[in-house]
Protein backbone atom coordinates (compact mmCIF):
# COMPACT_ATOMS: atom_id res chain seq x y z
CA UNK A 1 0.00 0.00 0.00
CA UNK A 2 1.05 3.66 -0.50
CA UNK A 3 -0.29 6.69 1.65
CA UNK A 4 1.45 10.21 0.59
CA UNK A 5 1.94 12.72 3.33
CA UNK A 6 3.97 14.92 5.47
CA UNK A 7 6.07 13.91 7.99
CA UNK A 8 5.26 16.09 11.39
CA UNK A 9 7.40 13.74 13.82
CA UNK A 10 10.42 11.62 13.91
CA UNK A 11 10.36 9.89 17.00
CA UNK A 12 13.84 8.40 18.88
CA UNK A 13 15.53 5.29 17.23
CA UNK A 14 15.34 2.25 19.70
CA UNK A 15 17.97 -0.81 18.95
CA UNK A 16 19.06 -4.02 21.00
CA UNK A 17 20.14 -6.88 20.33
CA UNK A 18 18.08 -10.28 19.62
CA UNK A 19 17.92 -12.86 22.36
CA UNK A 20 17.55 -15.64 19.70
CA UNK A 21 20.36 -14.50 17.20
CA UNK A 22 22.21 -12.33 19.39
CA UNK A 23 22.62 -9.99 16.32
CA UNK A 24 21.92 -5.93 17.03
CA UNK A 25 18.90 -4.35 15.53
CA UNK A 26 17.33 -0.84 14.97
CA UNK A 27 14.17 0.53 14.33
CA UNK A 28 12.66 4.46 14.03
CA UNK A 29 8.76 5.17 14.17
CA UNK A 30 7.98 8.17 12.27
CA UNK A 31 4.52 10.03 11.74
CA UNK A 32 2.60 11.12 8.60
CA UNK A 33 0.12 13.92 8.19
CA UNK A 34 -1.93 12.53 5.29
CA UNK A 35 -4.03 15.71 4.04
CA UNK A 36 -7.76 15.80 3.11
CA UNK A 37 -10.86 17.72 4.85
CA UNK A 38 -10.39 15.90 7.89
CA UNK A 39 -6.22 15.25 8.10
CA UNK A 40 -5.69 11.78 9.24
CA UNK A 41 -2.32 10.42 11.33
CA UNK A 42 -0.20 7.10 10.54
CA UNK A 43 2.89 6.23 12.39
CA UNK A 44 4.83 3.86 10.61
CA UNK A 45 8.20 2.33 11.10
CA UNK A 46 11.52 0.89 9.54
CA UNK A 47 13.72 -1.95 10.72
CA UNK A 48 17.30 -1.74 9.94
CA UNK A 49 19.96 0.89 10.70
CA UNK A 50 20.70 0.64 7.25
CA UNK A 51 17.37 1.73 5.72
CA UNK A 52 16.55 4.23 8.51
CA UNK A 53 20.07 5.92 6.71
CA UNK A 54 19.16 5.07 3.41
CA UNK A 55 15.69 6.97 4.17
CA UNK A 56 16.95 9.92 6.03
CA UNK A 57 13.71 11.16 6.64
CA UNK A 58 13.46 14.53 8.07
CA UNK A 59 10.62 16.47 9.82
CA UNK A 60 8.20 18.47 7.11
CA UNK A 61 9.38 16.34 4.42
CA UNK A 62 6.34 15.36 1.80
CA UNK A 63 6.87 11.93 0.96
CA UNK A 64 5.23 8.73 -0.74
CA UNK A 65 5.32 5.42 1.92
CA UNK A 66 4.82 2.02 0.93
CA UNK A 67 4.50 0.12 3.32
CA UNK A 68 3.10 -3.07 4.54
CA UNK A 69 0.30 -4.27 7.35
CA UNK A 70 0.83 -6.54 9.65
CA UNK A 71 -0.98 -7.59 13.15
CA UNK A 72 0.51 -9.71 16.30
CA UNK A 73 -0.83 -10.89 19.35
CA UNK A 74 0.96 -9.78 22.68
CA UNK A 75 -0.80 -11.25 25.95
CA UNK A 76 -4.09 -11.30 24.71
CA UNK A 77 -3.87 -7.88 22.62
CA UNK A 78 -2.85 -7.55 19.48
CA UNK A 79 -0.97 -4.67 17.36
CA UNK A 80 -0.72 -3.39 14.19
CA UNK A 81 2.30 -2.99 13.00
CA UNK A 82 3.01 -0.66 9.81
CA UNK A 83 6.45 -1.20 8.40
CA UNK A 84 7.82 0.62 5.71
CA UNK A 85 9.90 -0.75 3.12
CA UNK A 86 10.22 2.08 0.33
CA UNK A 87 9.87 6.21 0.65
CA UNK A 88 10.09 8.46 -1.94
CA UNK A 89 10.52 12.56 -1.26
CA UNK A 90 9.66 15.28 -3.22
CA UNK A 91 5.96 14.63 -3.98
CA UNK A 92 3.68 16.91 -2.71
CA UNK A 93 0.43 15.62 -1.65
CA UNK A 94 -2.96 16.57 -3.45
CA UNK A 95 -4.83 18.91 -1.40
CA UNK A 96 -7.78 16.93 -0.01
CA UNK A 97 -6.62 13.79 -1.35
CA UNK A 98 -5.26 10.75 0.15
CA UNK A 99 -4.17 8.18 -2.68
CA UNK A 100 -3.98 4.55 -1.43
CA UNK A 101 -3.12 1.46 -3.91
CA UNK A 102 -6.16 -0.23 -5.10
CA UNK A 103 -8.84 1.84 -3.14
CA UNK A 104 -11.92 3.64 -4.54
CA UNK A 105 -12.89 6.92 -2.95
CA UNK A 106 -16.45 6.68 -1.62
CA UNK A 107 -19.01 9.42 -3.12
CA UNK A 108 -19.84 12.19 -0.82
CA UNK A 109 -23.64 11.01 0.76
CA UNK A 110 -26.40 13.17 -0.13
CA UNK A 111 -29.72 13.02 2.07
CA UNK A 112 -32.22 11.70 -0.47
CA UNK A 113 -35.88 12.78 -0.80
CA UNK A 114 -38.68 10.30 1.01
CA UNK A 115 -40.05 9.01 -1.97
CA UNK A 116 -36.62 9.52 -4.39
CA UNK A 117 -36.23 6.54 -6.37
CA UNK A 118 -32.68 6.65 -5.82
CA UNK A 119 -32.82 6.09 -2.51
CA UNK A 120 -31.66 2.79 -1.02
CA UNK A 121 -34.79 2.03 1.37
CA UNK A 122 -38.20 2.05 -0.03
CA UNK A 123 -40.80 4.22 0.97
CA UNK A 124 -42.05 4.21 4.42
CA UNK A 125 -45.32 2.45 4.34
CA UNK A 126 -48.41 3.52 6.31
CA UNK A 127 -49.17 1.28 8.97
CA UNK A 128 -51.79 -0.86 8.32
CA UNK A 129 -54.75 -0.99 10.55
CA UNK A 130 -55.23 -2.21 14.24
CA UNK A 131 -54.80 -6.33 14.60
CA UNK A 132 -53.39 -6.05 11.50
CA UNK A 133 -50.91 -9.25 11.23
CA UNK A 134 -48.17 -6.92 10.50
CA UNK A 135 -48.54 -4.90 13.32
CA UNK A 136 -45.71 -4.55 15.34
CA UNK A 137 -45.71 -3.81 18.99
CA UNK A 138 -42.55 -1.59 19.08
Amino acid sequence: MDLTGRIIAVLQPRSGVSARTGNTWMTQEYVMEIPGQYPRHMVFNIFGEDRIKQFNIQMGEDVTVSFDIDAREFNGRWYNDIRAYNVTRGVAPVAGAAPVAGATPFPPQQAAAPNDSTSPFPPAQEPAGEGSADDLPF
